[in-house]
Protein backbone atom coordinates (compact mmCIF):
# COMPACT_ATOMS: atom_id res chain seq x y z
CA UNK A 1 0.00 0.00 0.00
CA UNK A 2 1.18 3.35 -1.24
CA UNK A 3 1.43 5.95 1.69
CA UNK A 4 -0.80 8.67 1.83
CA UNK A 5 2.00 11.69 1.90
CA UNK A 6 3.42 9.32 -1.22
CA UNK A 7 0.69 9.61 -3.12
CA UNK A 8 -0.01 13.38 -2.39
CA UNK A 9 4.30 13.75 -3.60
CA UNK A 10 3.17 12.58 -7.08
CA UNK A 11 0.30 14.05 -7.40
CA UNK A 12 1.52 17.30 -6.93
CA UNK A 13 4.74 16.47 -9.29
CA UNK A 14 2.01 16.05 -12.08
CA UNK A 15 1.70 18.42 -15.01
CA UNK A 16 -1.95 18.48 -14.74
CA UNK A 17 -2.80 18.45 -10.99
CA UNK A 18 0.29 20.02 -9.82
CA UNK A 19 -0.03 21.30 -6.22
CA UNK A 20 -4.09 22.47 -6.99
CA UNK A 21 -4.81 18.81 -6.66
CA UNK A 22 -2.17 17.25 -4.35
CA UNK A 23 -3.40 19.75 -1.52
CA UNK A 24 -7.43 19.70 -2.00
CA UNK A 25 -6.16 15.38 -1.67
CA UNK A 26 -3.77 15.45 0.84
CA UNK A 27 -6.45 17.96 3.42
CA UNK A 28 -9.68 15.18 2.11
CA UNK A 29 -7.54 12.08 2.86
CA UNK A 30 -6.79 13.42 6.63
CA UNK A 31 -2.62 14.06 5.83
CA UNK A 32 -2.08 16.98 8.39
CA UNK A 33 -2.30 20.54 6.88
CA UNK A 34 1.65 21.54 7.42
CA UNK A 35 2.63 17.90 6.37
CA UNK A 36 0.42 18.64 2.99
CA UNK A 37 1.54 21.58 2.33
CA UNK A 38 5.25 20.69 2.55
CA UNK A 39 4.91 17.52 0.40
CA UNK A 40 2.94 19.50 -2.18
CA UNK A 41 5.34 22.23 -2.39
CA UNK A 42 8.26 19.59 -2.57
CA UNK A 43 6.59 17.65 -4.92
CA UNK A 44 5.66 20.37 -7.38
CA UNK A 45 9.04 21.99 -7.18
CA UNK A 46 11.14 18.51 -7.87
CA UNK A 47 10.20 18.50 -11.86
CA UNK A 48 10.87 22.59 -12.12
CA UNK A 49 14.84 22.11 -12.35
CA UNK A 50 15.06 19.13 -15.00
CA UNK A 51 12.84 21.26 -17.27
CA UNK A 52 14.85 24.24 -17.29
CA UNK A 53 18.16 22.51 -17.62
CA UNK A 54 16.53 19.89 -20.13
CA UNK A 55 14.64 21.64 -22.23
CA UNK A 56 17.99 23.21 -24.13
CA UNK A 57 19.16 19.93 -24.93
CA UNK A 58 15.75 18.58 -26.41
CA UNK A 59 15.37 21.89 -28.35
CA UNK A 60 18.78 20.86 -29.65
CA UNK A 61 17.58 17.71 -30.55
CA UNK A 62 14.79 18.84 -31.92
CA UNK A 63 16.03 21.45 -34.43
CA UNK A 64 18.09 18.52 -36.39
CA UNK A 65 15.13 18.24 -38.24
CA UNK A 66 13.65 20.90 -40.58
CA UNK A 67 10.46 20.94 -39.56
CA UNK A 68 10.94 20.90 -35.76
CA UNK A 69 13.43 23.66 -36.56
CA UNK A 70 10.98 25.63 -38.08
CA UNK A 71 8.46 25.38 -35.89
CA UNK A 72 10.40 26.31 -32.71
CA UNK A 73 11.71 29.60 -34.94
CA UNK A 74 8.63 30.68 -35.78
CA UNK A 75 7.51 29.46 -31.60
CA UNK A 76 10.60 31.70 -30.09
CA UNK A 77 10.15 34.65 -32.73
CA UNK A 78 6.24 34.93 -31.95
CA UNK A 79 6.90 34.65 -28.23
CA UNK A 80 9.88 37.35 -27.63
CA UNK A 81 8.42 39.72 -29.91
CA UNK A 82 4.91 40.02 -28.95
CA UNK A 83 5.77 40.29 -24.96
CA UNK A 84 9.32 41.68 -25.44
CA UNK A 85 8.72 44.86 -23.72
CA UNK A 86 6.41 43.76 -21.56
CA UNK A 87 8.76 40.91 -20.16
CA UNK A 88 11.65 42.70 -20.18
CA UNK A 89 10.34 44.85 -17.85
CA UNK A 90 7.86 42.57 -15.35
CA UNK A 91 9.54 39.31 -16.02
CA UNK A 92 10.05 38.11 -12.29
CA UNK A 93 6.70 39.06 -10.89
CA UNK A 94 4.82 37.96 -14.65
CA UNK A 95 6.44 35.10 -13.92
CA UNK A 96 5.62 34.80 -10.13
CA UNK A 97 1.84 35.36 -10.95
CA UNK A 98 1.76 33.13 -13.93
CA UNK A 99 2.61 30.25 -11.73
CA UNK A 100 0.52 31.54 -8.79
CA UNK A 101 -2.42 31.71 -10.74
CA UNK A 102 -3.66 28.09 -9.74
CA UNK A 103 -5.54 27.77 -12.91
CA UNK A 104 -5.64 25.11 -15.88
CA UNK A 105 -2.09 25.56 -18.12
CA UNK A 106 -0.66 27.54 -15.07
CA UNK A 107 1.53 26.35 -12.68
CA UNK A 108 5.09 24.86 -12.40
CA UNK A 109 5.82 23.01 -15.40
CA UNK A 110 4.32 25.79 -17.69
CA UNK A 111 6.03 28.47 -16.22
CA UNK A 112 9.42 26.35 -16.18
CA UNK A 113 8.59 26.16 -20.25
CA UNK A 114 7.61 30.30 -20.13
CA UNK A 115 11.28 31.27 -18.44
CA UNK A 116 13.00 29.17 -21.20
CA UNK A 117 11.32 30.41 -24.35
CA UNK A 118 11.71 33.81 -22.64
CA UNK A 119 15.28 33.14 -22.08
CA UNK A 120 14.94 33.77 -18.33
CA UNK A 121 18.22 33.00 -16.18
CA UNK A 122 18.20 29.63 -14.09
CA UNK A 123 18.46 31.00 -10.57
CA UNK A 124 16.21 33.86 -11.13
CA UNK A 125 13.98 31.29 -12.99
CA UNK A 126 13.75 28.50 -9.83
CA UNK A 127 13.33 31.89 -7.60
CA UNK A 128 10.02 33.29 -9.17
CA UNK A 129 8.78 30.23 -10.01
CA UNK A 130 9.05 28.98 -6.29
CA UNK A 131 7.78 32.17 -5.19
CA UNK A 132 4.79 31.46 -7.62
CA UNK A 133 3.95 27.92 -6.28
CA UNK A 134 3.90 29.35 -2.91
CA UNK A 135 1.62 31.74 -3.39
CA UNK A 136 -0.50 29.02 -5.39
CA UNK A 137 -0.20 26.91 -1.94
CA UNK A 138 -1.55 29.50 0.07
CA UNK A 139 -4.76 30.30 -2.80
CA UNK A 140 -5.70 26.51 -3.16
CA UNK A 141 -5.41 26.05 0.35
CA UNK A 142 -7.76 28.71 1.85
CA UNK A 143 -10.34 27.48 -1.17
CA UNK A 144 -9.93 23.96 0.23
CA UNK A 145 -10.54 24.94 3.59
CA UNK A 146 -13.52 27.45 2.96
CA UNK A 147 -15.03 24.89 0.33
CA UNK A 148 -14.71 22.04 3.46
CA UNK A 149 -16.58 24.65 6.00
CA UNK A 150 -18.73 25.70 3.10
CA UNK A 151 -20.19 22.05 3.06
CA UNK A 152 -19.94 21.20 6.73
CA UNK A 153 -17.18 18.41 6.50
Amino acid sequence: MIPLWLKVFFIAMLPVSELRGAIPFGIANGLPLWITLFISILGNMLPVPFILIFLHPVERFLRRWKFWNNLMDKIFEYTRRKTKKSIEKWESLALILFVAIPLPVTGAWTGSLAAYLFGLNFKKSMACIFAGVLIASVIVTIATLAGIKLLGI
